[in-house]
């Protein structure tokens, strides 16, 4: 009997497209290039003493000797499609090399590094999860290397298995402790380098030269999939107003990229710091011409940082940050005036998700924040001054879009990235991320780059102490993709132009399969 074929057999089957300049990695080498900007701050000098002034690097043609490698790879935060293809990457390339090479995986985060607890990974184990998402082959984790005693510990775990170069693949947080892990290493003497791969579908691990994360792309492809399906269960029901929160803590980006696939009738930025009276209004305007027009349904987008960009928000949010990180008793007593009046008028509801637990650096977890159901209840209370009575439905796409099949352009682009990583490890570089250029034009055309972590770093306050961190890349409002946006969204609130983007395509026409994210297309 003819086995059936899967799609998840037929993805595996899958083999990514690479950039030309990679096809043979003996005959290239990276190469120092122009210090370029952004020039690191000087007071981080300090701090990243032995990596501070390292220049970009560039891919140029060398014949180099094959070398046998052995690396250490981990996971570090939330998943995002493409994580397995970088370590498909990193095996086919060392092992081109040199059969003896290993690929070491580190379980469960950047704790693995810390407590020793790995596996070797092997061709099975590798070909198991080619084109597939999620991060099960390893499994990651939330865990930093901060203290001298997890950097001591990582520093014996990397010595033992005489690494030569230890992989954290993460976001903007992770990347910046593998450069202090870094210049750890080099202080210490330690052969093992350090190396970065950008990963979050936040889309907000972005600079001039590192043009996007990988996983940006499955998810936002995922969540549109979804949107354009309630805008159409909107269109036909004619009876519901949709309030539709999407990921992405400090910026919009998932939330203008899916509003550009989906023309919803409302998307709010967080980036525009929009008093919280000033968006209520907004809905109820919204609301009321839509309900003169004879349209008593729509669907609104909310980024999931919105309640934190809110100014007074803001404020109020900062404060209990900083009471909560002193262990306060009865923080909200504490609260200045104005922050306490506002905290008092909030529902309930907010008020004590408020107060739930902080993540690991001490702020507050708005993934667990409704802020979708705070509009919607005030906006509720200003509609029934005019007698309007509407009917919300409240959805929240986050987990959805994490663990999806990637993309083919993040397949390819995560694989090109394990490519790149392993060649740069080879090259002995540390304290860098990898990057590729010109992703919007074909595979073929994309150029590789290795990025100085310091290069994206600044200061910022993390449990009420400023602390060496990769500046996160919000929407630009003055960006010509944002201009864009507001032009056709007039047209949308009124307008049903909804578009319905299907699932992820990955057989068929280019013009389906190899789309590229629109926040690339239209570069700044």
């Amino acid at each position: 009997m003819a086995v059936k074929k899967s799609l998840e057999n037929l993805r595996k089957n899958y083999q990514p497209q690479i950039p030309s300049i990679l096809q043979n990695t003996s005959a290239v080498a990276f190469c120092n290039g122009k210090n370029g900007d952004p020039v690191p701050k000087e007071e981080l000098r300090k701090l990243f003493p032995k990596t501070f002034d390292q220049p970009y690097c560039s891919l140029v043609k060398k014949s180099v000797p094959k070398k046998k490698m052995t690396l250490g790879v981990v996971f570090s935060g939330g998943q995002a499609a493409g994580g397995h293809n970088v370590l498909a990457g990193l095996w086919d390339t060392i092992q081109s090399w040199d059969a003896a090479s290993k690929l070491i995986g580190f379980l469960g985060g950047c704790s693995g590094i810390i407590e020793n607890k790995h596996k070797l990974l092997g061709k099975q184990e590798i070909d198991s999860v080619r084109n597939m998402g999620g991060f099960d082959l390893i499994g990651s984790g939330r865990t930093k290397i901060e203290t001298p005693e997890q950097m001591e510990a990582s520093f014996k775990t990397c010595m033992q298995h005489k690494l030569d170069t230890l992989i954290i693949i993460g976001g903007d947080d992770s990347n910046t402790n593998a450069a202090i892990l870094a210049e750890y290493f080099l202080e210490r003497n330690c052969p093992t380098k350090v190396l970065g791969v950008p990963k979050t579908i936040d889309g907000d691990l972005r600079s001039k030269e590192l043009e996007i994360s990988f996983g940006f792309d499955s998810a936002c492809k995922v969540y549109a999939e979804m949107i354009g399906n309630i805008a159409r269960d909107a269109l036909s029901m004619k009876k519901y107003y949709h309030f539709i929160k999407l990921m992405g803590r400090s910026a919009s980006h998932i939330a203008l990229e899916c509003a550009l696939a989906t023309h919803p009738n409302l998307t709010l930025i967080s980036e525009e710091k929009k008093s919280l009276s000033t968006i209520v209004q907004e809905l109820v305007e919204l609301i009321v011409q839509r309900k003169k027009a004879g349209k008593e349904y729509g669907v609104i987008l909310v980024p999931e940082g919105l309640i934190e960009f809110i100014p007074e928000m803001g404020t109020l949010i900062a404060e209990l940050n900083t009471l909560l990180a002193r262990e306060e008793q009865n923080p909200t007593e504490r609260l200045t005036q104005a922050n306490r009046t506002l905290f008092a008028s909030l529902p309930e509801k907010i008020r004590t998700q408020l107060l739930l637990k902080r993540d690991p650096h001490g702020n507050v977890a708005v993934s667990q924040i409704e802020t979708e159901q705070l509009l919607m209840e005030l906006t509720r209370q200003e509609l029934k001054k005019q007698s309007i009575e509407v009917v919300f439905q409240e959805h929240f796409f986050g987990y959805e879009g994490r663990a999806c099949f990637p993309s083919n352009f993040d397949a390819n682009y995560a694989y090109a990235l394990g490519i790149v990583t392993a060649i740069a490890a080879r090259d002995g570089l540390t304290g860098m991320v990898a990057a590729i250029q010109n992703l919007v034009g074909p595979v073929s055309n994309w150029v590789p780059k290795m990025v100085p972590t310091v290069r994206l770093m600044h200061m910022e306050m993390r449990k009420g102490k400023e602390k060496p961190v990769i500046a996160k890349t919000i929407v630009d409002l003055q960006g010509k993709l944002f201009l864009e946006f507001c032009v056709q969204q007039k047209r949308w609130k009124l307008d049903d132009d909804y578009q319905y983007p299907g699932p992820i395509q990955f057989f068929g026409e280019a013009e389906l399969t190899n789309t590229t994210p629109k926040i690339l297309e239209r570069k700044e």
